[in-house]
């Protein structure tokens, strides 16, 4: 089954008309990345911040085609799903040194937009969304760890009646505000910050412009099919499109699919029904139902399937169908469009950072499991110390083990469904079911 990756509501809504050449010469840099995702252009608009000139990106297709620019748009507290399954690599103080960096990314987020002035439609207000007891005592814990952290953002659990003053919807036992989060346009957020470094900074950015080859060394080449860069540094900044170019990579994540869909615009009365924040949610079983209102008042609902791996034949009807889950006043509302595509997935769901082994001038970013809008900020700032010569963060988050998976060319349909049972068994012993 084919799915359209390109034709989503982020392209058609896009603000920032940027287009940059394919590489056709032979250039040096200081450093190389490949991708222009959130990973590759946080991370060049990170070092060009630090000092870091002559910085290269390369884009296969345009900046945005993968995951960064076809997302839900949740801006939420956190890095990975689950930091208990971290404790073996860092022990309990590197649990909580990583936990204490959840509410870090939204502010970055934050900072960056008012900075650049990137029009990105950031509107705050996150709801997480319980639908039975042990979720809501779920809730209630989150409510006193995200409190721990100090946010200064209003954070609020609310449970019957109280819920409607969060969403519009009777399905859910209980919820929990968190005025921190809220939701972007990620696809203007990524463009306004390539705008930022190639204006600015004079990053110089090559979409169309797929790597082929890449050879190591005290300097390392790189081959697309016109021209090369000679770099001081590579960063990977590949995520579900590594396409098995670097094995030690490739051998680490597997790609499983994420769907969404995108009402016609809705009368100002029923977005206010739907969401009387205005804001963005998502539900907390192990693999979440996510949505929110959009500037046009439009609803953005997005969701992967909960066991089976498979791409639904009809998109739009499969998506659709989980809205009137949640919301059965839209029945009549027209969707306007349907869109998905691959995310690339690590075993202990948390995103992979570090040097490549027996490469020092050598970095990769991948693997954020479905969660990297938000993430991907806070993550690339400490991937960007690591190249910059290291810091604690650095050496915490890198230290995290990459498990290869194993038969993941082979059968990846299965192994996705294996790991979505074996997560969705977890998640009732963890209050997320």
């Amino acid at each position: 089954m084919h799915i359209d990756e390109t034709a989503t509501y982020y392209t058609a809504t896009k603000k920032y008309e940027l287009s940059f050449p394919s590489l056709e010469e032979v250039i040096e840099a200081d450093v190389a990345i490949i991708g222009g995702g959130f990973s590759g252009i946080h991370t060049a608009l990170e070092l060009s911040e630090n000092g870091v000139e002559n910085i290269v990106v390369l884009e296969a297709r345009y900046l945005g085609f993968g995951g960064s620019g076809r997302n839900g748009g949740q801006v939420m507290a956190g890095i990975g799903h689950d930091l208990g399954k971290l404790r073996k690599d860092v022990g309990d103080e590197g649990v909580q040194a990583i936990f204490a960096l959840s509410d870090i990314g939204p502010q970055i987020m934050r900072d960056r937009i008012a900075k650049y002035n990137i029009d990105a439609d950031f509107h705050s207000g996150y709801g997480y969304m319980a639908y039975n007891g042990r979720q809501a005592k779920t809730l209630r814990a989150w409510e006193k760890e995200f409190k721990s952290l100090g946010s200064p953002y209003e954070i609020r659990y609310v449970e019957g009646k109280d819920v409607q003053q969060l969403i519009g919807t009777d399905v859910y036992q209980a919820g929990l505000l968190h005025r921190g989060g809220g939701h972007v346009h990620s696809l203007n957020l990524l463009l306004g910050e390539a705008k930022a470094v190639t204006e600015i900074y004079g990053v110089r950015i090559f979409e169309h412009s797929p790597v082929v080859e890449v050879t190591y060394g005290d300097y390392v080449e790189l081959r697309t099919a016109k021209g090369r860069v000679r770099a001081k540094r590579l960063v990977w900044a590949c995520d579900g499109f590594i396409n098995r170019l670097e094995p030690e990579l490739h051998r680490s994540t597997i790609n499983t699919y994420a769907f969404q869909l995108m009402t016609e615009p809705l009368s100002d009365a029923l977005i206010e029904r739907i969401s009387p924040i205005r804001g963005a949610y998502s539900d907390i079983r192990p693999i979440i139902n996510y949505y929110r209102v959009t500037a046009e008042n439009r609803v953005l609902f997005g969701a992967a399937t909960s066991y089976f791996d498979y791409i639904p034949n009809d998109l739009k009807a499969w998506n659709r169908q989980l809205m009137l889950e949640v919301f059965p006043y839209l029945k009549d509302v027209r969707i306007d469009l349907a869109w998905g595509g691959p995310m690339a997935t690590s075993r202990n769901l948390f995103p992979q950072i570090g040097n490549l082994p027996g490469h020092d001038n050598v970095f990769f970013v991948q693997g954020y499991s479905g969660f990297g809008v938000t993430p991907s900020q806070i993550i690339c700032k400490i991937l960007a110390e690591g190249i910059l010569g290291g810091s604690e963060r650095y050496k915490l988050v890198s230290a995290i083990s990459r498990p290869s998976i194993h038969g993941k060319d082979r059968s990846r349909a299965l192994l996705c469904t294996l790991g979505k049972i074996a997560h969705q068994t977890a998640g009732f012993w963890q209050g997320r079911r």
